[in-house]
């Protein structure tokens, strides 16, 4: 059976999440350790004891997805299962940061400074009420792209988020967005919602996040990861250090290509999908881009001992 790692992106965040992997594993809860010592602050209080409001700000839930992603991977280790032994590893925006530090592309301690910066960047990008992101549920990519074409009327409006047959997201000024809403209806969209988040990601109205995140990456080290990458902007796999430098900039303003990104890897053999992390988004929509493919997330103690044990 080949295997992949997924890793989530923005929107999975839970107060509590990860506490149960630091309390059973010790190298889960070095992980949170080491990512408060790398932003100075204790990071694991908030995300454990704090307000959701707090953790919801785009600058404190990238690292934090990040190191409950990497908690859950250290307990998977601890029980003899390791990154190693997937084909592939991805994830979905932010998700592709907790990847790279999964197959040592990046220190874990960089990737929170980089998460860090890159969630204040984003935020930044764009004054909060300017931009706005919708979800189109029912409308095929071709359609999505067609309708956020024609919002656009001279401003912003792209198909942001490629995530399964039936959900496309578009993202830019928040004007162009609603057009798109009332535009996907009047094609035969399910449904087409605003979605609660504090900025317009993965469009070009984050440029000036992009130039940020070029300065910030171009002072990183990364390594050539054990396990090829199969990165958001291109959908295919890569494992050289250059080109993820690059794809990790492009993918602030690019497109999310999740389910191109899931065909190429059950396109490879890949026949389970492993979510290493907070809750299930991204095994939902797998199975709805493949319903060949086994999902199982893998974010509490007892996910992992399941998915160790079906191993066997």
């Amino acid at each position: 059976m080949m295997r992949a790692f997924v890793f989530p992106g923005q929107g999975a965040q839970t107060i509590g999440m990860g506490k149960a992997l630091a309390e059973s594993y010790p190298a889960s809860k070095a992980v949170f350790d080491e990512v408060n010592e790398a932003l100075g602050e204790n990071l694991s209080g908030m995300i454990w004891d704090g307000d959701i409001a707090d953790l919801t700000l785009t600058q404190n839930a990238q690292p934090a997805l990040m190191a409950t992603s990497i908690a859950a991977l250290r307990a998977l280790e601890a029980e003899g299962v390791l990154v190693t032994d997937a084909a592939f590893v991805a994830g979905h925006s932010l998700g592709e940061y907790s990847a790279l530090t999964a197959v040592g592309a990046l220190s874990l301690a960089d990737t929170a400074r980089l998460l860090r910066i890159r969630g204040a960047a984003m935020q930044k990008a764009v004054p909060v009420g300017i931009g706005a992101m919708a979800a189109l549920l029912g409308l095929d990519f071709a359609t999505a792209k067609e309708v956020a074409e024609e919002a656009a009327q001279g401003q912003i409006c792209q198909a942001a988020n490629d995530n399964d047959p039936s959900q496309v997201v578009v993202s830019g000024n928040k004007e162009a967005v609603e057009r798109a809403i009332e535009i996907a209806k009047a094609r035969g969209a399910k449904r087409a919602i605003l979605l609660p988040v504090s900025a317009p990601f993965h469009c070009a109205l984050m440029e000036p996040a992009a130039q940020i995140m070029a300065q910030a990456l171009a002072d990183v080290t990364i390594n050539a990861p054990s396990v090829a990458l199969v990165s958001n902007v291109r959908a295919e796999a890569t494992t050289s250090p250059s080109e993820i430098r690059d794809l990790l900039v492009a993918q602030v303003t690019g497109s999310v290509r999740w389910r191109e990104s899931v065909e190429y890897m059950a396109g490879q053999g890949v026949t389970e999908v492993w979510e290493i992390g907070a809750g299930k988004a991204l095994a939902g929509m797998i199975r709805r881009i493949n319903k060949d493919v086994v999902c199982r997330a893998v974010g509490t103690p007892e996910d992992v001992l399941a998915a160790v044990e079906s191993t066997k």
